[in-house]
């Protein structure tokens, strides 16, 4: 028993970054379209001009927030993050580069937050102690579709799928060292509140959320775990964060259209 479990984690790890959640298809039973849970705790707009930040991944994701960088190289046409909408907070975005924005095998890309387990670590500690967000929305791409699938679980995993670069799991693995091996943190973003705002948008996309599943044992997992983490040892004091979730987007949606549903998630984020 115990050799036919190391066989399996072994051959779990060495699963091709392609063989991740994104070109499979969603369980139906994990299509629900709200859940009964106080997920949220209220006052997010307790204090005055504070910052949001926002992460993307693989297409597409990044491009979708790219307006909120203040990256003038990434961001040419100027940061649209600033009070955004007259509503006293300052969105900002970081997310990877990569050669073709519409690329279907991406790779690891480049710059801030690359797909790669040492480049997400190594960057998002600097990031998020630099800004202090009172809230954190982390993006990936999901399933092949039109999907906005709220993630509620992500996990301290031991075995994650390789990624792209030696070393090609995390280190330390599990990320979070004082707590046990599939350690669980949720997302408390306003759930259901997005799930029925992007649903009245009615462009096309599938808002659900996934509450008894996982966001798929690699690098957006890793990064969805991150975030909550950050949101759980700053859940005190004069810089705490209220809220952290994931949100996995369809690889089929367009820029245009997960633009559009990115601003109505945070409008609804901060409208809660």
């Amino acid at each position: 028993m115990i050799l036919l479990i190391i066989s399996l984690n072994f051959i779990l790890a060495q699963l091709s970054p392609y063989d991740e959640v994104n070109f499979s298809k969603p369980d139906p039973n994990s299509l629900i379209k709200r859940i009964d849970i106080n997920y949220i705790e209220p006052g997010i707009s307790s204090r005055e001009n504070a910052v949001i930040l926002v992460t993307g991944y693989w297409p597409p994701t990044n491009e979708m927030i790219r307006h909120f960088s203040q990256n003038n190289q990434l961001n040419p046409d100027g940061w649209e993050g600033e009070n955004w909408e007259n509503r006293g907070y300052d969105i900002i975005s970081y997310f990877p580069e990569f050669s073709d924005p519409n690329c279907s095998n991406c790779g690891q890309g480049y710059g801030d937050l690359e797909v790669d387990y040492q480049d997400t670590s190594g960057d998002f500690w600097p990031i998020f102690n630099s800004h202090k967000p009172i809230a954190v929305i982390t993006f990936s791409r999901g399933y092949m579709d039109q999907s906005w699938e709220l993630e509620f679980n992500a996990y301290n995993r031991f075995n994650w799928i390789n990624d792209f670069t030696s070393p090609f799991q995390p280190t330390p693995s599990p990320p979070d060292t004082d707590q046990s091996i599939m350690y669980e943190r949720n997302s408390n973003l306003p759930i259901n509140e997005i799930i029925e705002s992007i649903d009245n948008l009615n462009i096309g996309l599938n808002p659900y959320v996934d509450l008894n599943g996982d966001p798929g044992g690699y690098v957006s997992e890793f990064m969805a775990y991150h975030g909550t983490w950050y949101r759980d040892l700053n859940s005190t004091g004069d810089d705490k964060c209220l809220a952290a979730g994931h949100i996995h987007v369809g690889g089929y949606i367009d820029t245009q259209t997960a633009k559009i549903a990115t601003n109505q998630s945070i409008r609804t984020l901060i409208d809660y």
